[in-house]
């Protein structure tokens, strides 16, 4: 029989998934565009208040701009234009959610960040077969929270498409927005 030695931080949390058990709570942070979404805690950095976001020309449809973020230039998307849900003007409400997919830090524009929940993993199902096609693979299932649904989210599913457009609008900010091209 092996031992199981607590770690230096004295935690059983930090130790948990090493040796095998399945988690019986998921961490989401829930958000409104209308509907309730959701994605696990671990693919956020921070929740910001929407401040001054500088447009960048040329760049996609779904990019609100850049923001200043502590020294940092950061692209922000516009979620709902991203889903192709009905347009919303930004309110005291809206946030912008930090998250790092593929290395690249991205802010995403929402209506307004609800809760930090802790739900049952059993809570959690399968998104129907009819909903998921090739433009909805982001969508991993449907959380039951009281009387709503939310509809749970991959960040880096939904955002791997867009590593080459950020990275190109980011670019050509950063070089004047000249393309390059000689005057």
């Amino acid at each position: 029989m092996s031992k199981i030695f607590l770690p230096p931080s004295g935690l059983a949390e930090d130790f948990i998934g090493e040796i095998g058990e399945e988690p019986s709570e998921i961490h989401l942070v829930t958000f409104a565009l209308g509907e309730q979404y959701g994605v696990p805690i671990s693919q956020i950095q921070e929740i910001i208040r929407v401040g001054n976001i500088t447009m960048v020309p040329n760049s996609p449809s779904y990019m609100e701009g850049v923001i200043n973020l502590r020294g940092r230039v950061l692209p922000v998307l516009n979620l709902r234009k991203r889903l192709r849900l009905s347009a919303k003007d930004t309110g005291k409400m809206s946030r912008i959610i930090v998250t790092e997919v593929n290395r690249k830090t991205i802010g995403l524009l929402v209506d307004s960040v609800s809760h930090v929940i802790k739900v049952p993993s059993d809570f959690v199902e399968a998104a129907p077969e009819e909903v998921l096609e090739i433009d909805t693979d982001y969508i991993t299932g449907v959380c039951k929270v009281k009387d709503s649904l939310v509809i749970l989210i991959d960040l880096e599913k939904l955002l791997k498409r867009e590593k080459i457009d950020i990275k190109e609008a980011i670019n050509d900010l950063q070089q004047g927005g000249n393309d390059g091209k000689e005057n």
